[in-house]
C-alpha cells in the first residue's frame, strides 16, 4: 500500500498525518478546501485535491476520473471533520454525511476506485460519559451513548462505515489529542502562562491523552496491520490525569511559581458556554465554548481501555505527557 488520500490534511492532526505517512514512504494525496490554509503541508511532496462532498454525484465522478489518470488510493484516512460550528446541524452535515458520501463515491466505480484500507478518525466522544462512580475505563463493549452533537455525529459516522461490506475498514476513537499546532490545550498553556488556571466543575475530571504524533504512528499501524481489518480501538497514551494534575504539570514545566488556581461551577460554565455561542451566532464565527461543548467539559471520567490497541497493533506510544509538553512548550518559547 503506497498510495493514500488523507482528508483534513490542512489541520491540526491533518499535518501530522501527512508527515507520518511521508516518512512511510507513501505518495500522499492532501485533500484541502481552497479555502484552508497550507501552512502546515509540505506542498511539494504531495498532491492536493478538493474533494467535492456536498454533491455525492460530483464526488463520485470526481473519484472515477481520478483513478483513471492516476490510479485508486490504496488507503484512504479519512480525517475532515469539524469540532465546532454555528448550527448544530453542520456537524452530521460534515462528520456523517460527508463520510457516507465519500464512502459511496469509494464503492462506485468497483475495483477501479475501491481503497484496500478505510481509516475513520472518529472521537472517544462518540461513546459519550463513562461511569463517574467508578470511574472505570471506557469499553468498546459499553454501549455508546453521546450526549453531545459532535459525539453523535462522530458515532453516525461510524455507523456509515460498518454498513458498507466491500470496502475493509479500522476506525479510531482518539481522546484528547495534543501537539504542536494545537489551538484548544494551547490556550490552557497560555493561560497558565498568564498565571490562571480555571477548570470546570467541583469534582476533578479524570483526563487522557495522546500526542499528534503518537497518533500518526497509530493511523500508519492501521492502513498496514491485518489485524486491524474490521476493529475499533481508543487511542491513548496509557495514562491518567486529573485536571488538577495536567495543570500542575504545565505550571512546572513553565517555571511558574505563582498561578491562581479555582474551580467553575458547572451552571457558571453552562452560563458561559451559552452567552459564547450566542455571540458566534451574531458573529458568525464558531465559538470555542458552546453550548455542546459543555457537555464535554462536564464530563468527568475520559479514561478508555487502550488493551486492544496494544495487543493487537503492538501499539506503544513514544510520548508521556510531560516529554509531549516540554516539546510544545519548547515550541512556543522560541
Amino acid at each position: 500500500m503506497k498510495k493514500i488520500l488523507i482528508t483534513g490534511a490542512s489541520g491540526f492532526i491533518g499535518g501530522h498525518l501527512v508527515r507520518e505517512a511521508l516518512e512511510g514512504g507513501y505518495e500522499v494525496w492532501a485533500g484541502v478546501r481552497r479555502s484552508s490554509s497550507l501552512g502546515r503541508l509540505p506542498k511539494d511532496r504531495v498532491h492536493l485535491i478538493d474533494l467535492r462532498y456536498a454533491d455525492a454525484e460530483a464526488l463520485a465522478a470526481q473519484v472515477r476520473e481520478h483513478a483513471a489518470e492516476h490510479g485508486r488510493w490504496d488507503g484512504v484516512v479519512h480525517n475532515a471533520g469539524v469540532t465546532k460550528t454555528v448550527r448544530p446541524a453542520d456537524f452530521f452535515e460534515v462528520n456523517t454525511e460527508y463520510t457516507r458520501r465519500l464512502l459511496a463515491a469509494l464503492n462506485a466505480g468497483g475495483q477501479a476506485t475501491r481503497p484496500d484500507r478505510f481509516v475513520l478518525m472518529s472521537s472517544l466522544s462518540a461513546f459519550g460519559r463513562g461511569d463517574e462512580r467508578t470511574f472505570r475505563p471506557i469499553s468498546a463493549d459499553d454501549e455508546p451513548r453521546p450526549e453531545s452533537i459532535y459525539g453523535r455525529s462522530k458515532l453516525a459516522a461510524e455507523q456509515c462505515v460498518r454498513e458498507q461490506t466491500t470496502i475493509p475498514y479500522t476506525i479510531l476513537r482518539p481522546t484528547g489529542v495534543y501537539g504542536p499546532g494545537d489551538r484548544d490545550y494551547g490556550m490552557e498553556i497560555e493561560s497558565i502562562r498568564a498565571g490562571f488556571d480555571f477548570k470546570i466543575g467541583r469534582t476533578p475530571q479524570r483526563l487522557t491523552f495522546i500526542y499528534a504524533r503518537d497518533l500518526a504512528r497509530v493511523v500508519r499501524l492501521a492502513l498496514e496491520r491485518p489485524e486491524a481489518v474490521g476493529r475499533s480501538y481508543f487511542v491513548a497514551d496509557g495514562d491518567v490525569y486529573t485536571d488538577d494534575e495536567f495543570a500542575g504539570l504545565i505550571q512546572e514545566l513553565l517555571h511558574r511559581r505563582h498561578v491562581l488556581h479555582a474551580r467553575i461551577p458547572l451552571w457558571l460554565a453552562r452560563v458561559v458556554c451559552t452567552v459564547s455561542e450566542a455571540i458566534g451566532r451574531m458573529t458568525g464565527r464558531p465559538a470555542t465554548l458552546n453550548t455542546d461543548k459543555y457537555h464535554i467539559l462536564k464530563q468527568r471520567n475520559w479514561i478508555c481501555d487502550v488493551s486492544p490497541l496494544r495487543h493487537e497493533l503492538g501499539f506503544t506510544p513514544e510520548y508521556n505527557l510531560r516529554r509531549g509538553l516540554e516539546e510544545i512548550i519548547a515550541e512556543t518559547n522560541h
